[in-house]
């Protein structure tokens, strides 16, 4: 059941203290309430709930703003509750009227939030508030820099595609890892046949009765052929072949094992649930397994390295140490320092082929289309390059061909000036894996580490937006201080202008 909460924002003189006292007005948590427009999404946030049964469920902000602590302190499930348990501030910024010494929710709601607050509405969350603070910027008076975007829409359609463009797009692709172990066959085919082995136990003990001896899956002598391959630093091929072939040898026993006891009466409903999945993704991990052994091949779609997250898939980067990755592949747009997820996917796919979605999203943003692109080589396609001359875009790089002897320079000119704009977004990267989750998403299920990868993006938008707020309230602080000095030393200098002022 959802309650919706009482309309308008908390005030935060009227947030009430039992120990005396009030909050301040320039905290930063305070600042960044305001920056969000939470009473816009949570209608859509109510309608995945239900009005009249069940407990009542938490509010869309004290969701969304449990999930925006978590990301902006970097801290676990438990330890965000205790966080928020006690600290006044962060009770203010979840929505709650007064503080209190009890946390508002268990750790383990914060799993049902990444289920609710999902990858879509964070995403037009982000648009929402990045796409207000551009209008408030729009809104001064002509002459500043944000105001030479806003062209009028109706003036567009007579003039050339070139002429109406402007702005940059900055766009670039990377893996966000998952928290799994660094997966081998040998390990995985191991890990298969423990799980199996426990599974056997549990469905042995349904058929006791009938199945008078139990069927025999020689743990011990498949643990003791593990181990000395699986300690070796460097294993021979010949040898690692070996050791999964026996692997599977005992693992497609244990699954026929299985099978028997299931026709004897046993049931698989009396597993749990992710006892059964596991189950589910271990028989394909065995497909795939055997048939890679028996084609001699080492790559295969779809292919499995997880069972406790058969979601992810190995991506391959060809970087330097880490060849490959083990996560989502992501692309992300930069546009004047604000960052957009464009895309996500968890298997692995060419990015060049999202680059003109990508121009006609940021078109449907702000109205007009990029004056230049910038991207790294992989962009760099005939499709692309056409696609972009036909709209009057200039994509970063050297052009296609052997250039004029006299264009060398400006071409070698015109691409260090590419390269130094496109740092930018490889900054947001190296924010977002060094400072916030990027690096590892300890998210277990695929909508949980979706939601977790959008939410880095918001949070960083959102840090943007208040350093901003900051930078103007203490020029505005600073330039008074500035006046008063000023009008000081006057007086100090005339003494009739001091007489007066007395």
């Amino acid at each position: 059941m959802y309650r919706r909460s009482p309309p308008g924002q908390l005030s935060f003189e009227n947030f009430y203290l039992p120990f005396g006292g009030k909050l301040s007005g320039e905290n930063r948590w305070v600042k960044l309430a305001q920056l969000i427009p939470w009473e816009e999404f949570e209608a859509q946030y109510a309608e995945q709930l239900s009005e009249g049964m069940g407990a009542p469920a938490k509010s869309f902000r004290m969701a969304l703003g449990a999930l925006i602590i978590k990301e902006r302190l970097g801290t676990s499930d438990i330890e965000t509750v205790e966080q928020i348990r006690e600290n006044p501030y962060l009770q203010f910024f979840l929505g709650l009227s007064q503080y209190s010494d009890k946390a508002p929710f268990d750790a383990s709601m914060l799993v049902h939030f990444r289920k609710r607050v999902k990858l879509e509405l964070i995403g037009q969350l982000n648009e929402a508030i990045v796409q207000q603070h551009r209008e408030n910027d729009a809104s001064k008076p002509e002459g500043t820099a944000e105001s030479s975007d806003s062209i009028d829409e109706d003036n567009r359609d007579d003039e050339p595609p070139s002429a109406s463009n402007a702005g940059q797009l900055i766009v670039d692709a990377s893996c966000t890892p998952a928290d799994i172990r660094y997966p081998t066959d040998l390990s995985l085919l191991n890990e298969a046949r423990e799980h199996t082995e426990r599974i056997l136990d549990l469905l042995y003990a349904q058929v006791r009765e009938q199945v008078t001896q139990k069927p025999r899956t020689y743990r011990l002598k498949a643990r003791q052929q593990y181990l000395p391959i699986a300690k070796q630093r460097r294993v021979k091929p010949k040898l690692r072949r070996k050791a999964v072939g026996q692997q599977l040898r005992y693992l497609r026993r244990n699954l026929a094992h299985i099978d028997a006891l299931i026709a004897a009466g046993a049931s698989l409903a009396q597993l749990d649930n992710q006892l059964y999945r596991k189950l589910l993704v271990i028989s394909e991990l065995f497909r795939q397994q055997q048939w890679m052994y028996q084609e001699r091949q080492r790559r295969i779609d779809e292919r499995i390295v997880s069972i406790a997250q058969p979601h992810v898939r190995p991506i391959v980067r060809g970087k330097a140490g880490t060849p490959v990755e083990f996560g989502a592949k992501i692309v992300i747009s930069c546009v004047d320092g604000y960052v957009f997820l464009e895309h996500l996917d968890w298997n692995n796919f060419n990015e060049s082929t999202q680059l003109p979605e990508q121009i006609e999203r940021f078109k449907q943003r702000f109205g007009h289309y990029p004056a230049s692109v910038h991207a790294d080589q992989i962009y760099r396609t005939r499709a692309n390059l056409q696609y972009c001359r036909e709209r009057g875009i200039r994509l970063s790089g050297k052009p296609l061909g052997r250039p004029k002897q006299s264009e060398q320079a400006d071409i070698q000119k015109q691409a260090q000036a590419d390269a130094a704009i496109r740092n930018q977004v490889e900054g947001k990267f190296g924010v977002g894996k060094r400072r916030f989750s990027l690096a590892r998403v300890m998210a277990k299920l695929a909508p949980t580490a979706e939601t977790t990868i959008a939410m880095t993006f918001l949070v960083m938008n959102l840090e943007q937006l208040l350093r901003q707020f900051l930078f103007v309230f203490f020029a505005v602080v600073l330039s008074q201080e500035v006046f008063q000095f000023n009008r000081w030393q006057r007086q100090w200098r005339d003494p009739q202008c001091a007489l007066a002022a007395a």
